[in-house]
């Protein structure tokens, strides 16, 4: 147990983008399928889609699969001039792996097939009615967008849609039934949940599908995942059928922490936000919640994130905070040294939710592939950086490593409105990496810690570490 490694958010290397996270264990593996984000990419989805796994007992150790499937593999796409959006991966009745996704530019489902879960895939087919007709192309037909399924026996579930506020040609989320072929339409699309502009007298008010369909059956329910016309929060709904009847059931995760009233004002934004998209799964005896977050001050570069929640008796899933230990089993080590890229609020006092790049930022050196290190940048007086959650003992000094054209220093607060409990000395300019100790009394127990720069110009911070 003492020698695995442990986890952090985003629990994939830090110069990695994969959002729209859909996990699935196989075997004694958890398997995440995602789109690909490119560092500094110009818009969302611009690689081909690669696989990562991990044992489901060392959830820190995650291993490349490659990559799985490439976008020139669709016939539509030849020219290379389209994107892989979300996909998802069920297995068939015939027990093969079948990845399903929509292209950026069109309007149809496409499916690939694999005999294992991490290997590499072949295009399939469309998704299509008896007589042949894509579907997303017949007469009354709303346009497919990030398909989500479940497959039952003979027979899959697709669920696919994308509802902007304004737009009142589209309905909701939709539920296709295939055959078992996969690929042909057993029964029309049928709407699961609400639009924004079709939201009232629904239950969903405030919540309504915006995109991301996502399904998972727990115990005799199933649960329909989605992230809402908020777009920084994933919701979920519950029915007792696959095709119809759901009821909403509220946030599970937001990217923002927006609704979480434990450690700070519900209606505070603790990170910035952006679109959201993922799923739950259960690994060993726990279930997770995988969504995405922005960084780099920008929508294109999202990086897979987890947490453990807690799905009640009645069925009923509360929002959980953002972590930076998400599938560790509990809280991190209050010993040595620690990333800063793990750092899940992110904030100034005069702050905006949504993401841009103006704001304090995750990023890294170099381009995308490069194998560098993430850090936090573009501090400014009163940024500040959160790390959720550390298990100290004995610790009697924070070092804050940080470099750059600043004139400042940092303060170390347990809350993030609580009293300063360390403060460094005074950090001058430099352009590299200067540890700065910052002397702290912290009675043994499990704390939050909050670093703020305090000063002129901008800071950028690689590490912080905890000297027992």
């Amino acid at each position: 147990m003492n020698d695995k490694k442990q986890a952090f958010n985003p629990y994939l290397p830090s110069w990695e983008y994969i959002p729209d996270g859909e996990p699935y264990v196989f075997g004694d593996r958890v398997y995440v399928y995602g789109s690909h984000d490119l560092y500094n990419g110009y818009a969302f989805c611009l690689g081909d889609y690669v696989c990562y796994s991990a044992p489901i007992d060392d959830l820190g150790n995650w291993r490349y699969e490659g990559v799985i499937y490439e976008r020139t593999e669709d016939p539509l796409n030849v020219k290379n001039n389209m994107c892989l959006y979300a996909p998802d991966v069920t297995v068939g009745p015939d027990g093969r792996y079948y990845l399903y996704y929509v292209l950026d530019r069109v309007s149809v489902v496409s499916v690939a097939v694999c005999d294992t879960p991490a290997g590499k895939y072949e295009f399939y087919g469309y998704v299509h009615y008896e007589d042949g007709t894509l579907l997303g192309e017949k007469e009354g037909d709303e346009p497919q967008f990030d398909p989500g399924v479940l497959t039952e026996g003979d027979t899959t579930y697709l669920y696919t849609g994308f509802c902007a506020r304004g737009d009142k040609s589209r309905h909701g989320a939709m539920c296709t039934v295939l055959d078992k072929d996969m690929l042909t339409i057993l029964k029309a699309p049928v709407f699961v949940a609400p639009g924004v502009e079709y939201e009232e007298g629904t239950g969903y008010e405030g919540h309504a599908f915006f995109e991301a369909p996502s399904i998972r059956k727990v115990g005799q329910k199933y649960y329909f995942i989605y992230s809402s016309t908020l777009m920084h929060e994933l919701c979920y709904a519950v029915s007792d059928k696959p095709d119809g009847g759901f009821t909403y059931g509220g946030c599970i995760v937001s990217n923002t922490d927006m609704g979480i009233d434990s450690y700070k004002a519900s209606d505070r934004p603790m990170a910035y936000g952006g679109n959201d998209h993922g799923s739950i799964v259960r690994i060993g005896d726990d279930w997770y919640i995988f969504y995405h977050r922005q960084t780099n001050g920008a929508w294109y570069s999202r990086q897979g994130c987890a947490e453990r929640i807690e799905i009640g008796e009645d069925g009923s899933i509360s929002q959980v905070a953002m972590s930076s230990c998400g599938l560790n089993g509990g809280p991190l080590k209050g010993k040595g040294e620690y990333p800063a890229y793990i750092a899940c609020n992110l904030y100034k006092d005069d702050m905006e939710m949504l993401v841009d790049e103006k704001q304090p930022r995750i990023v890294q050196d170099g381009r995308d592939g490069d194998e560098n290190p993430g850090y936090i940048a573009n501090m400014s007086d009163s940024s500040t950086a959160g790390f959720k959650s550390f298990d100290c003992k004995g610790v009697r000094a924070i070092v804050v490593r940080a470099r750059g054209y600043i004139t400042g220093e940092f303060e170390i607060r347990t809350k993030p409105d609580g009293p300063v409990v360390g403060r460094t000395k005074r950090v001058e300019h430099s352009t590299i990496w200067e540890p700065y100790t910052a002397p702290v009394k912290l009675p043994d127990g499990v704390y939050d810690i909050y670093v703020t720069y305090r000063g002129g110009g901008k800071a950028m911070i690689k590490s912080v570490e905890f000297v027992c």
